[in-house]
């Protein structure tokens, strides 16, 4: 049996996660790893936050923080989710340690060393005021393919066309709001073309046992032809390359690694990390990484969303194979969809959005995180987008999870504590039940039936103590573990968590139709067998939904007073007996006391999801409320006097990260005036520039600095701060705006 190696997409420190998120590439991937653990697998799940790229800086300066900050702030607060969310991640990395840079540079080295990688000279935008060359997402203009006027560097979000940014007509750069000029810059461009053919080799290799999407879009992109990628780019955030032997330092400054590149690096990264702190603890070697990454006993399945396919199909492929030594690629990359919610796209910017610490907050107990991990299970876009709703939400808590389960573990474990005290204790007649049961599970086993004839055929010996009902149900137990077990490894877990279920309800079915209520009252062996046999489906149920609702099945455990286990995080280094197995065979517990029963999933009421439902777009009707603001007369404008006035001195105002001090020519007078814009302008910038400002607003004191007046600033698409001036350049200082 091979070990298995299971990597989720590093999700971005640059904002929450969603629960869309959740359903693409986390929950699927966690089920999985948990169901492989409980199998007696050897399994290693990483995963890490990727913290590098333009977005991380552009998030950063919307914030007014630094870079370090901001993956610091959303990777602490996403991991934070994650481990209430029940993930059980054997590691959750960072690409922002020294291990991972180091790693991504070596790669890097090799590459060049190889020949995989030319330095090629282009044009790129460069803007002159900040003095920088402009990553795609800091230039924004006009889309050449549809016109629409806010169109990305590098890709329109209107239309979804991708371009060279020197395409893009009127280009502005984000950073100043100025024209950019075109200078030449050299980068190095990875030769994916040199690996065109074992790329078409190998997704072809996996034409029957990979998801269509995952197989057309990979397709799609080689018919194309693969040609050289641009692997660096000018920014000040990433993985540095200045300092590599062999590297020229006047073409490398200013370079980074590019995202797309060192990113999938982090899985590598993160299993030399956790081998590293396993070394230090005795329980691993420091290269122990290598059997998880250059071992073909090993299988690697790389979980994700549809727009990562052809980072984790193509690209991250041919990085593997590339590097050399061994490396294993991807056995399977089961791609989902999308997740939508209510119908629409999910849209942090329209508030039409669940962060997954949200939902947590709104739901902490342990029953609402499992609830909302069956639902999305349930709904997971695993052939096509799919729905979130919070009615749906509601309803497969209700009836479902409490209804269905909840109702048969409660009724069960309520109807023994009541009449037995405990879990019953098998009469003479039953004394070898559970010896009957393994026997049945036996014949199960080695027949191949159809299931009609395996449980029309069972052997009359088995049937002196098992009736039609008992097997029945066994068969139920033993036949939909089974194909739970076959779908999962299939990665359909909609399928596998439905016939899970299904044991339930056949559970509920067996209590209603031996009706132990009512055969108690003159034959109480019989009814101390079914429940005997009802405390062990409810065993066998936390078992078997421990890799979807862990929170519960722990609980169901300790109430039997059991070892609870759900399939938690190893570290790569234990392997469990086959549980899932054992969940269908009998345990001795006869006679066994347990807990308090309790409600497993109390109900979710009407005002409960109407209240979550009204939050939806409920920012977005705020913030449309607040613009619009009380209209005034024009006697009430005449009464502010707004000038043009010139700056003649700024300097930073000290222990404050946003204020400047600024001495400005108002054409009347020489005054100082505190602006909160040290975030946003150098101070050696604003010597000279003309700009407007409220002359006859009250002094106040800002950090003990007295200011005189108000220099007037607007906020620009990147939450930038750009002074107003005019549209004369020459106008003079103590010109009067009407």
């Amino acid at each position: 049996m091979k070990r298995t190696l299971i990597t989720s997409a590093l999700p971005y420190a640059n904002g929450y996660l969603h629960l869309g998120h959740c359903a693409g590439a986390y929950l699927p991937a966690d089920i999985y790893a948990r169901f492989k653990r409980l199998k007696g697998e050897e399994v290693l799940y990483v995963c890490g936050s990727d913290e590098h790229g333009v977005a991380i800086t552009i998030a950063a300066e919307k914030e007014g923080v630094s870079p370090q900050e901001i993956i610091d702030k959303y990777h602490f607060a996403n991991k934070e989710a994650f481990d209430k969310f029940g993930m059980s991640f054997d590691i959750y990395s960072r690409t922002s340690i020294p291990l991972h840079h180091n790693t991504a540079r070596e790669f890097f080295r090799d590459f060049k060393e190889k020949g995989y990688l030319i330095d090629m000279e282009e044009e790129q935008f460069y803007d002159n005021d900040a003095g920088m060359f402009l990553p795609d997402r800091y230039v924004e203009g006009i889309c050449p393919n549809c016109g629409n006027e806010h169109a990305r560097g590098d890709q329109c979000d209107s239309c979804g066309a991708y371009y060279n940014q020197l395409e893009l007509k009127n280009p502005v750069s984000l950073v100043s709001g100025k024209t950019p000029v075109v200078r030449r810059t050299v980068h190095w461009y990875m030769r994916f073309d040199k690996f065109q053919t074992f790329l078409e080799n190998y997704i072809e290799s996996h034409s029957k046992d990979w998801k269509d999407n995952v197989l057309q879009q990979s397709r799609s992109w080689l018919k194309q032809g693969l040609a050289e990628r641009a692997i660096t780019r000018d920014l000040t955030w990433g993985v540095k390359i200045d300092d590599l032997p062999d590297v020229p330092p006047e073409k490398a400054k200013g370079k980074v690694l590019y995202v797309w590149f060192e990113a999938v690096l982090g899985y590598i990264s993160a299993t030399k990390e956790l081998m590293g702190i396993l070394n230090k603890e005795g329980k691993a070697g420091a290269d122990d990484w290598q059997k998880w990454w250059k071992d073909e006993e090993t299988r690697y399945i790389a979980f994700i969303g549809k727009d990562n396919i052809v980072f984790h199909t193509l690209i991250f492929p041919a990085i593997l194979h590339g590097r050399g030594g061994n490396y294993i690629l991807p056995d399977n990359v089961p791609a989902n969809e999308f997740l939508n919610l209510e119908g629409q796209k999910f849209s942090k910017s329209r508030n039409w959005s669940i962060d997954l610490r949200d939902f947590i907050n709104n739901f902490p107990e342990p029953s609402g995180v499992d609830a909302l991990r069956y639902t999305l299970a349930m709904n997971l876009p695993e052939t096509k987008d799919s729905d979130f709703t919070w009615k749906d939400f509601q309803a497969r808590n209700n009836n479902e999870l409490s209804a269905i389960f909840g109702n048969f573990v409660n009724r069960t474990l309520q109807f023994a504590l009541k009449n037995f005290e405990g879990i019953p204790e098998l009469p003479d007649k039953y004394k070898w039940l559970n010896l009957y049961w393994k026997n049945l599970i036996h014949y199960f086993d080695s027949d191949h039936q159809t299931e009609h004839e395996l449980v029309a055929n069972v052997p009359e010996e088995l049937r002196k103590l098992l009736n039609d009902n008992d097997v029945n149900l066994i068969y139920a137990l033993w036949n939909n573990s089974s194909e739970a077990a076959n779908l999962y490894e299939r990665f359909r877990f909609r399928d596998g968590v439905s016939e899970t279920m299904n044991i339930a309800r056949a559970a509920n079915k067996y209590f209603n139709d031996e009706q132990p209520w009512s055969v108690i009252k003159n034959e109480p062996d019989e009814a101390a067998k079914t429940i005997y046999i009802c405390c062990q489906l409810v065993r066998s149920l936390a078992q078997l939904f421990a890799p979807l609702i862990p929170y519960t099945s722990k609980r169901i455990f300790e109430i039997l007073n059991l070892k609870p286990i759900t399939g938690e995080s190893t570290k790569g280094v234990i392997k469990y007996p086959d549980y899932w197995k054992d969940a269908v065979i009998p345990v001795e517990i006869a006679g066994k006391k347990f807990g308090s029963p309790e409600i497993l999933f109390p109900k979710i009421e009407d005002d409960v999801v109407n209240a979550q439902t009204s939050k939806l777009g409920l920012m977005l009707e705020t913030k449309e409320n607040e613009n619009m603001v009380p209209l005034i007369t024009i006697d009430d404008f005449t009464k502010i006097q707004l000038r043009t006035a010139k700056i003649l001195k700024a300097e930073k105002v000290p222990k404050s990260k946003k204020l400047l001090r600024l001495q400005v020519d108002t054409g009347i007078d020489q005054r100082q005036i505190i602006a909160g814009i040290a975030e946003h302008y150098e101070p050696d910038y604003l010597i000279g520039k003309t700009v407007i400002i409220v002359a006859n607003l009250q002094p106040a004191k800002l950090m003990g600095e007295e200011s005189n007046g108000m220099m007037l600033a607007a906020s620009d698409s990147t939450g930038k701060l750009r002074f107003l001036t005019t549209e004369i350049d020459d106008l003079s200082a103590g010109s009067n705006i009407k």
